[in-house]
């Protein structure tokens, strides 16, 4: 399509989804700027790494159990010899992703983990060869999608104040986005994809309160919602074409009815693309500790804390990180890896907060309820939601230091070096895949812009994670 038909098909006479529609199947592959195709590639990458080494974990591993039940197919279940179906991969696959705490953030939040499973089972699903770029296009614009609508919905702290979980009510809309471009569906069939995708939409942050292990399998429903909405509308199914405005059952309406700004959605649209804004995970936690985490490195200064000497850790955050992260349950992975006293804890004890310090041994190591007993949590009402916490340290041989990381490693403004991105990449993905597959998956994603057909991706991502030990 050329740019006056493009300009025809966003104008204001259609609806926000199909305006939203027409762009993502109708703009070109080749506008992505040099910059955007770099950053893609390594949020790809390490994606891949975190799902690779994921596919160890429990929540995975349950994942593949259930949707083994019936279920065959021939796409992969990565780090795995076990096939599924299109639609299944993408839930056992979007679960595996997260499953470690160590995919991107900063999208719909967590965009990778919901896009790439839709995204590579909807690869599945074509019979035409799909062209490296065009998989990058595919999965910009998942990642477009899905953070459009939950800046449209108001952002993220409103929109996950009111307990949503962002990651599945609006990344299924990303999942949709990515699998009808590779779909080949046209700006019709893309908009009933989102109208599909809207009443596919769910997901609540009632995990934080028991240490449940539901988070994870949030990424997973909504890279499942996602292609399921793409292959449906793919065979015909009609969806609604109003289904972001003011009317009764528009999913603004629904699901940010006081904090909606519907005109977010479309702004700066193939301007500003959302995923230059996401982060890639330096840490094995939330996203909202890894402040935390620095700043504590800071005061330590490389040096080991000695707990003999530790009076006590004040923090001081806003009340809706401390709502997120303040509470201290370690009986599961996924919860201490919610746990902003934990994270600076583990920096004190164990010098970093990757995955082998979040891991059962570690987590009840005597030394980790000693340094949790002294950090303290005080909420400071002048904060704002998103307000990073300021870190005051105080041994018996100094005097209190304290410390505020505002822009925190792994953070567009602050990336992870492309040397520590692939060092953090070959390690979880040697988790599970022999490391010729390790090398020629790496080489293949960072030239993947030349690569004939992105399909060629699956063969280097089976495994034998089911024989490694489990991570929990």
């Amino acid at each position: 399509m050329n740019a006056s038909s493009l300009s025809l098909s966003l104008s204001s006479s259609f609806s926000l989804s199909q305006r939203l529609a027409a762009f993502v199947a109708e703009t070109p592959a080749d506008v992505l700027p040099a910059t955007v195709v770099h950053k893609t590639k390594r949020h790809i990458l390490d994606t891949l790494g975190a799902s690779l080494g994921g596919a160890t974990a429990l929540e995975a591993r349950s994942a593949r159990a259930v949707m083994g039940m019936g279920s065959s197919g021939s796409v992969t279940a990565w780090g795995t010899a076990q096939t599924f179906n299109a639609r299944d991969a993408a839930f056992v696959n979007g679960v595996a992703a997260h499953a470690l705490e160590l995919d991107d953030a900063g999208g719909c939040d967590h965009s990778g983990a919901v896009v790439l499973p839709a995204a590579f089972a909807a690869l599945a699903c074509t019979e035409r060869p799909v062209t490296g770029r065009e998989f990058l296009m595919a999965v910009v614009l998942g990642y477009d999608a899905g953070r459009r609508v939950l800046e449209a919905c108001g952002g993220y702290s409103p929109h996950n104040n009111h307990g949503w979980h962002s990651t599945m009510t609006c990344g299924v809309f990303g999942a949709a986005a990515a699998s009808a471009r590779l779909l080949g569906l046209d700006a019709a069939q893309t908009a009933a994809a989102f109208g599909h995708a809207a009443s596919f939409s769910g997901g609540l942050w009632g995990f934080i309160h028991d240490a449940s292990q539901t988070k994870r399998m949030h990424t997973g429903r909504a890279a499942e919602g996602g292609l399921l909405a793409a292959l449906l509308a793919r065979q015909g199914v009609s969806g609604p074409t109003q289904v972001f405005e003011d009317v009764w059952g528009g999913f603004f309406n629904a699901f940010a009815r006081d904090t909606q700004i519907p005109d977010a959605l479309l702004a700066d649209l193939g301007v500003v693309w959302k995923l230059t804004r996401c982060s890639i995970k330096p840490h094995a936690a939330c996203r909202s500790t890894h402040a935390a985490v620095d700043a504590t490195f800071e005061l330590l200064q490389g040096r080991a804390a000695d707990l003999d000497k530790l009076v006590g850790v004040h923090v001081s955050l806003s009340a809706f990180v401390n709502q997120m992260c303040g509470g201290r349950d370690l009986s599961t992975l996924a919860s201490s890896q919610m746990s902003l006293p934990y994270a600076i804890a583990t920096v004190l004890v164990n010098g970093h907060a990757g995955i082998g310090a979040y891991l059962d041994a570690q987590r009840r190591d005597p030394r980790i309820a000693a340094a949790m007993e002294r950090v303290t949590l005080e909420i400071d009402p002048s904060m704002s939601d998103l307000d990073e916490p300021v870190i005051t340290l105080a041994l018996s041989d100094a005097e209190p230091r304290s410390r505020q990381v505002n822009v925190p490693l792994g953070d567009p403004r602050n990336p992870v070096s492309d040397a520590d991105l692939a060092d953090k990449y070959r390690t979880l993905a040697a988790m599970t895949i022999p490391e010729a597959s390790v090398n020629a998956l790496e080489i293949a994603v960072l030239d993947l812009e030349n690569l004939a057909d992105a399909r060629t991706l699956a063969h280097w991502l089976q495994g034998d994670a089911d024989a490694r030990p489990v991570v929990r």
